[in-house]
């Protein structure tokens, strides 16, 4: 049962660090990367359609992205669907295929960058600690249904105290990481 609970809240932990891993492959670095548009969904025909499902994106270099749209009909609403998307970017079209240039950061861009990270990066921390409250709070139960002893629930508490710790570590040096990226464009 204790490490039934060990390798839920450690598999949960490991979702948290990969989720959050993913929110900051969105923020913008000033280089063009395709995952960039991974966020964004289409109006395809009344469904709601990931823009990769509907084009083909590319890097022409390391600043601009190009997208060639399948079903020339969709241009448009692609090029909307791009311009209102929370990335600030302005697509250019070119018949099926847009041009979407990515303007170079700014240091106060960056510096609201960096603020956005270290939210992602506490929401992470948060998200770990409330996995370890979840799994202490089930070995409680256990040790109030006299199922496990006192010194099993210590021990288990101290294990599950050093996922969370690895875990936590494991965000800040993502956190450290993303920064150093977004500081030296």
């Amino acid at each position: 049962m204790i490490n039934d609970i060990k390798n839920d809240a450690k598999v949960r932990m490991e979702k948290s660090v990969e989720a959050l891993k993913t929110q900051m492959n969105k923020v913008r670095t000033g280089r063009a990367h395709p995952s960039l548009l991974d966020t964004i969904y289409v109006d395809y025909y009344g469904s709601s359609t990931p823009l990769k499902q509907v084009a083909n994106i590319t890097t022409e270099d390391s600043r601009t992205l190009a997208v060639t749209v399948f079903d020339r009909s969709m241009s448009q609403a692609v090029e909307k669907a791009i311009m209102n998307s929370d990335l600030g970017l302005n697509p250019s079209s070119a018949g099926s295929t847009l041009r979407i240039p990515l303007p170079p950061l700014n240091e106060e861009r960056r510096k609201e960058l960096i603020k956005v990270v270290r939210n992602e990066a506490e929401q992470g921390r948060v998200a770990i600690r409330n996995i370890r409250r979840d799994a202490n709070g089930d070995l409680k139960a256990l040790l109030k249904d006299k199922e496990i002893s006192e010194d099993e629930d210590r021990r288990a508490q101290d294990e599950i105290q050093k996922l969370t710790d690895l875990f936590i570590k494991q965000v800040d040096e993502s956190l450290a990481a993303k920064e150093k990226e977004l500081m030296e464009i």
